[in-house]
């Protein structure tokens, strides 16, 4: 069990627990990376350490999250952390059908086949990928608070179905197919044989089976006839029945080859309530007629005792009567047939008249059904019949696009609300009063929601770690952000500017906190880190430190860049007296000349500091600059540069330290001039300092 504020991947927050089932636990998180909500499934302890298991479940989990559709719940991430193992999807707002169920009872024709067909969508989607459910029920079925309706959990109950165990730890037995209650073969008329009990469930509010324990429903499924929906809800309608009974046939072979049929019945039957499907298999109840099966001693009477009666009114024909009378019968079946035939071309001009939108308004209102379907279709848009609506999908939609797609079925719009989105662009419609698919009368007023688009401003765009800390909280407050600062030390972001920020995404009124560098950690005595640092740097961290700089060397390096330190005397952190000395050694060329032969050699020492905002100008809070310090002497009459630091990148008009405390000169030259440049163009002198020289060794 997972406890509200506990982290996963160190971005998941825990916001509370919503649900929990055989297998797992779901909870409510905020993925502070994308700052939006999204639901954590976690598998159950008992399952997290089975290996079969867990490898299953990944490679299912992964298929599902490559699936993108309207009706089903999106997958975003499959994880594994330690013993954790979640699956980060969607979190839809809303209820399950179990839940809606419930609440109403059963729901009326209209609405179940509305949902149906949604449902069935959805499952088509993932069967077009060879992805097969294995555990379609109302509980795996979310309404949101738009109306649309997903299904949650492809790929997921496959894994689990593939290992043995008991019918609970699986999930609800009442609606498995009888090939899966007998342990054998699934493919995707197992999810239609489940599709068709809660299809079942919906329009009579009960499930067909019910019994004491999982057992003796597994067993009814594989035995026991499927007891018609009508007989518990009378108001169901014949072609929702013929529907639900094809689907729900014990052999694979009976039911629907594939969901596209059943979607494509279930439209017909929205249309034409008594439409007589055709589905070519028995009533419910009913022998298969062509099983092979023993003829009862009655039965075969029957037909001995019909037989001779047939014998005897041939005999008693005169063959005059039977010419006359053959003849007469064939003349009857042919009339019959010419009926027949004109019936049938009346019957198809007919829909096709009404398919293709030939017939005028008037005509529409005197037939009372016509039928208009979008091929990209979020939804099936039907007047059923003169005063009746099926409720369209508008949303995603523009204003006008919408008003336009209501008036056309003589329904109005108002616009109720405006609201921020994050899922809808400006403008879009991102809510419905009256859901898709529900039954209202013409001239019924919808109530919509527009997207005021998102309200949320990605900082990771505005460069925070490139500013100091006064300029980007200066930068938020325009943007109608609140600034929370935290003060932290680093060794290498500058004292004052940005180290970091948090959430990355964030809208107006929030807080960003701000993680402000204070420059380097300082613990006095302790040695600071001085390897591939300048010398400048060194020393004002030694001193920081209340240590100073001893022995400087150089030394030459086919690896450290020239003006860096190679390695000090003293391995970082170690603890000191204070003004204890370290000493160093830089990358340079080493000067054979430096020094006499008694050792003796020129030291100086300077402590300044550079402004640079005089050389910048104005626009100094918004610049960068990359700067060098060097050391020139005149030697033999020659300018000679020695690099104390090599160039760095300053941001802002910072005040820089100069503070060195042993440079070493030329031998013999008593004077020299340290200078602060601009790395880019070294004609360019910010600053310079005269610095005088002493023997020493």
């Amino acid at each position: 069990m997972l406890s509200p504020g506990t982290y996963l991947q160190n971005r998941y927050e825990i916001l509370e627990k919503i649900g929990s089932g055989g297998m797992s636990v779901v909870y409510k998180a905020q993925c502070h990376t994308l700052n939006r909500l999204v639901a954590i499934k976690v598998l159950k302890e008992e399952f997290a350490f089975d290996k079969n298991f867990i490898d299953k479940f990944r490679m299912e989990a992964q298929a599902a999250a490559r699936l993108s559709h309207p009706n089903i719940v999106s997958v975003y991430d499959v994880v594994e952390e330690g013993a954790l193992h979640y699956i980060v999807m969607e979190l839809i707002e809303g209820i399950t059908l179990k839940n809606y169920i419930e609440k109403k009872g059963f729901l009326e024709n209209k609405e179940a086949i509305g949902i149906a067909i949604q449902v069935a969508s959805g499952i088509a989607a993932a069967h077009s990928h060879h992805i097969v459910h294995r555990d379609i029920k109302p509980q795996n079925i979310i309404i949101s608070r738009e109306g649309k309706v997903k299904v949650a959990d492809f790929g997921i109950a496959k894994a689990v179905s593939a290992q043995t165990m008991n019918a609970t730890a699986v999930g609800s037995v009442h609606y498995i197919s009888p090939e899966q209650a007998r342990g054998g073969y699934c493919d995707e008329r197992s999810d239609i044989y489940s599709f068709g009990i809660t299809l079942y469930e919906m329009a009579a509010g009960r499930v067909p089976f019910e019994g004491d324990n999982t057992v003796a429903v597994a067993l009814a499924h594989l035995e026991d006839p499927v007891v018609p929906p009508r007989e518990y809800n009378p108001d169901i309608c014949p072609g929702l029945e013929q529907i639900i009974l094809k689907c729900t046939q014990k052999k694979p072979d009976l039911r629907y080859g594939s969901m596209e049929e059943v979607i494509a019945d279930l439209r017909h039957v929205l249309v034409d309530p008594d439409a007589d499907i055709g589905t070519g298999f028995p009533e419910a109840g009913q022998k298969d007629p062509d099983s092979t099966r023993m003829l009862t001693r009655e039965e075969m009477g029957a037909i001995k005792e019909g037989h001779r009666h047939a014998v005897s009114r041939h005999r008693r024909v005169d063959p005059e009567d039977e010419d006359d009378t053959a003849p007469h019968f064939e003349r009857i079946i042919t009339a019959v047939g010419v009926v027949a035939a004109i019936l049938i071309v009346a019957v198809v001009i007919f829909l096709l008249t009404r398919i293709t939108g030939l017939m005028s308004p008037r005509s529409r209102e005197s037939l009372g059904a016509t039928v208009a379907v979008e091929t990209s279709a979020k939804a099936m848009e039907v007047t059923l019949s003169g005063d009746q609506i099926s409720m369209p999908s508008i949303l995603g939609r523009t204003e006008a696009e919408a008003a336009e797609i209501l008036a056309e079925y003589g329904l109005s719009m108002t616009v109720t609300a405006r609201e921020y989105s994050d899922n809808y662009s400006e403008g879009q419609i991102m809510g419905q009063t009256v859901v898709e698919g529900s039954v209202v009368n013409e001239g019924t007023q919808v109530g919509v929601t527009v997207s005021l688009g998102s309200d949320k401003v990605d900082l990771t765009t505005l460069n925070l770690t490139q500013m100091t800390g006064d300029k980007a909280q200066a930068l938020l407050a325009e943007k109608d952000l609140l600034v929370q600062r935290q003060d932290e030390p680093s060794d290498t972001v500058p004292q004052g500017n940005v180290i970091r920020f948090a959430p990355e995404v964030a809208k107006a009124g929030e807080t960003v906190t701000l993680f402000v560098s204070s420059g380097p950690q300082v613990v006095p005595g302790q040695v600071p880190q001085l390897v591939g640092h300048d010398p400048v740097t060194a020393d004002a961290l030694l001193a920081g430190a209340g240590l100073a700089a001893g022995e400087v060397s150089v030394e030459a390096s086919d690896t450290v860049p020239e003006g860096m330190i190679i390695r000090q005397s003293i391995d970082a952190g170690t603890v000191l007296p204070l003004q204890s000395a370290v000493d160093y050694v830089v990358s340079g060329k080493e000067e054979k000349t430096a020094e006499a032969e008694d050792g003796t050699y020129y030291v100086g020492s300077i402590d300044q500091t550079c402004s640079l905002g005089d050389y910048i100008g104005p626009a100094a809070q918004s610049s960068s600059l990359r700067i060098l310090v060097r050391l020139k002497q005149t030697v033999d009459g020659d300018d000679v540069y020695t690099t104390l630091m090599s160039p760095r990148l300053v941001v802002g008009a910072q005040d820089i330290p100069i503070v060195i405390s042993r440079i070493r000169g030329a031998y013999g030259v008593d004077s020299g001039t340290v200078e602060v440049v601009d790395a880019d163009n070294l004609d360019n002198v910010i600053a310079s300092y005269p610095v005088a020289f002493f023997p020493a060794g």
